[in-house]
């Protein structure tokens, strides 16, 4: 856990602990004291919110070269080839895209997953493609033993007309990295890509 994160944890710790005294002015009908603690909770909350957004939207995108991990948590991901599915019949023009990803557990106690990290590519018109599960094989959402790796090879089914594409790793807007400044994944902040050259 990193300061970031021990900083929301202390603002929800906080909170709480501020929403019981205010349940327990309002037993003893102290109003004015609950309205008190009311707005002290909603002006802390606020601010920090305020400072959420302000680094989110100020920080730059971060891009990713290929053969660089990205770590959530335990779990890290690594871009290491990309290849294009040759002799797949697509009667639609499409193409099919094989990611391959380096999954590794960084923990050296128990095996872990990471149940919320998808993947989806989007391209240099901002055109955004979702993972093919069906042609796919180990899932990035595989458990995966401690201080080990396994290979995930996630297909994407893009247009053919597609270029600059790019991966974008996330664990989605519902999970508490949403929350968190300067996550790659707080609200309004640009996503991390990775640059596959095509």
């Amino acid at each position: 856990m990193n300061l970031r994160e021990l900083l929301l944890g202390g603002v929800a710790a906080w909170s709480a602990l501020g929403l019981l005294g205010v349940t327990a002015s309002l037993l003893r009908r102290e109003r004015a004291k609950a309205l008190r603690g009311l707005a002290w909770i909603a002006g802390i909350d606020g601010l920090y919110l305020v400072v959420l957004l302000g680094v989110s939207m100020a920080q730059p995108q971060q891009v990713v070269a290929m053969g660089q991990e990205q770590c959530f948590s335990q779990m890290c991901f690594t871009v290491t080839r990309v290849e294009e599915i040759p002799g797949f019949l697509i009667r639609d023009g499409s193409r099919l895209l094989r990611i391959s990803v380096r999954v590794r557990n960084s923990a050296h106690d128990a095996a872990r997953s990471d149940r919320l990290i998808r993947a989806y590519l989007i391209d240099a018109q901002g055109r955004r493609w979702e993972q093919s599960p069906a042609l796919s094989g180990v899932r990035l959402t595989t458990r995966v033993a401690a201080a080990e790796a396994v290979i995930s090879e996630p297909v994407f089914k893009v247009a053919s007309d597609a270029t600059g594409l790019e991966l974008v790793f996330t664990r989605g807007p519902l999970q508490p990295g949403a929350l968190v400044i300067g996550d790659s994944d707080s609200w309004l902040h640009r996503r991390a890509v990775v640059r596959l050259g095509r």
